[in-house]
């Protein structure tokens, strides 16, 4: 399905409490912006000709601000349905699903020579990753930048208002973005995700440099750009993750099992967020008391007839499944085993703790931030004796052997006393 059909171009109106607003464009783009801030062009972009010739232009620029919206809070299967571009003159709109393929983004976001603008980058690196094959290559993150300013608010609302004067509408940040076609003031939203981000990343850039840490930054992001995080893989099944699930004992839990499968396969197949299919709660209360009929079925609490009369049969199979489960075949709980208790190590993690705690509030930081217990573990585990042991740590960056390295080792080769 396409967008509702509108100009190609609008100019933004800018309201910022002083007098003359500019025109209402096709899409209301309404933000709260400063005064010194001049109404930036928006353009739709719904077919690939329009798209070429887009990012032919955005090509020649020398930084572009990315964010794309997903809708994983109403589909089962996360995707693409938005992606939001901005220079320094304009942005754009692209309905991923108008167009046939997004190749020539692809070469842009990979391009040395432009930089790509995020605000919390991960999510979305992962996702063009996932679904395109999609890297960055000279990537800029301000929210990792506002990390490692010590700002008190990271997301974006906070950082635009803070120093852009800027508030943005919150209403749609679980939109369902798949939905065809947008309403305008959800295409109002997207816009602003990304209008303001070259005048933010150039603010937290200089702040950065000031401070002697915008090396800090280029390093992770260069981290983050090689290797966006992975989901990891979970240690345990799916049905096990649902809060309770671990009080439940045999034959309940083949029975949550069943139907925990039962769900997530009804929502793969109508490509619907599970909890819309059902929720928890009434998984749970069926793996405790299964009901045998649909008259049973309709009296759990979150069911309801109408969801009994149009799956009570599939619910009631799979409800059946867990209880046909032979007994020597019934799921159990295994406990993880804790590791033997190592005195030595501990006590190496704590002096490591301790020295990188004084640090962190002598470069006025978060401790997690200006080096995570993971890092910490990691070098207490190999217990390195030089620096250029410790730089062998894949957890440790550069910056921090750099700035600390040397605290962090005479904090290992202090006695344990």
């Amino acid at each position: 399905m396409r967008l509702p059909p509108v100009s190609r171009w609008w100019p933004a109106p800018i309201k910022c409490g002083c007098a003359g607003v500019g025109l209402k464009p096709p899409f209301g783009v309404n933000v709260q912006a400063g005064p010194q801030f001049q109404a930036n062009r928006v353009r739709l972009v719904q077919t690939q000709a329009e798209l070429e010739s887009l990012l032919q232009q955005l090509s020649q620029e020398p930084l572009l601000a990315v964010d794309t919206e997903a809708a994983s809070f109403h589909r089962f299967r996360d995707r693409v349905y938005l992606l939001q571009l901005s220079s320094r003159q304009e942005t754009a709109i692209v309905d991923p699903l108008a167009v046939s393929n997004l190749d020539s983004f692809g070469s842009v976001l990979a391009d040395p020579a432009v930089e790509i603008v995020f605000h919390d980058a991960d999510y979305d690196l992962r996702l063009l990753g996932q679904e395109y094959g999609f890297h960055a290559t000279n990537l800029f993150d301000t929210r990792i930048a506002a990390q490692l300013l010590n700002e008190p608010g990271v997301g974006l609302a906070a950082l635009l208002e803070k120093y852009l004067g800027v508030r943005l509408d919150k209403r749609y940040q679980r939109a369902d973005w798949s939905a065809r076609p947008l309403a305008r003031e959800m295409l109002d939203y997207a816009a602003s995700d990304t209008r303001h981000l070259p005048l933010l990343r150039d603010i937290l850039r200089s702040q950065l440099s000031d401070r002697g840490r915008l090396q800090w930054a280029v390093e992770e992001f260069a981290l983050l750009s090689s290797n966006p995080r992975t989901a990891a893989e979970p240690e345990e099944p799916a049905y096990l993750r649902l809060k309770g699930a671990k009080a439940l004992k045999g034959r309940a839990l083949a029975v949550l099992r069943e139907l925990h499968h039962w769900r997530e396969n009804e929502a793969r197949q109508t490509d619907r967020a599970a909890f819309r299919i059902m929720n928890n709660e009434p998984l749970l209360l069926m793996a405790k008391s299964p009901p045998h009929d649909l008259d049973e079925l309709k009296a759990v609490r979150g069911v309801g007839a109408e969801q009994a009369e149009r799956r009570g049969r599939e619910i009631l199979a799979a409800v059946q499944r867990g209880l046909s489960v032979p007994d020597r075949e019934l799921p159990r709980l295994e406990r993880p085993r804790r590791p033997p208790p190592d005195a030595a190590f501990d006590a190496r993690l704590e002096r490591l703790k301790n020295v990188r705690n004084t640090l962190a509030a002598s470069y006025d930081l978060a401790s997690g931030i200006l080096c995570p217990n993971g890092t910490l573990e990691a070098i207490a585990r190999l217990n390195p004796t030089t620096l250029e042991q410790m730089a062998k740590i894949r957890e440790l960056r550069r910056w921090q052997l750099k700035e600390f390295g040397s605290s962090l080792l005479a904090a290992l080769k202090q006695s344990a006393a």
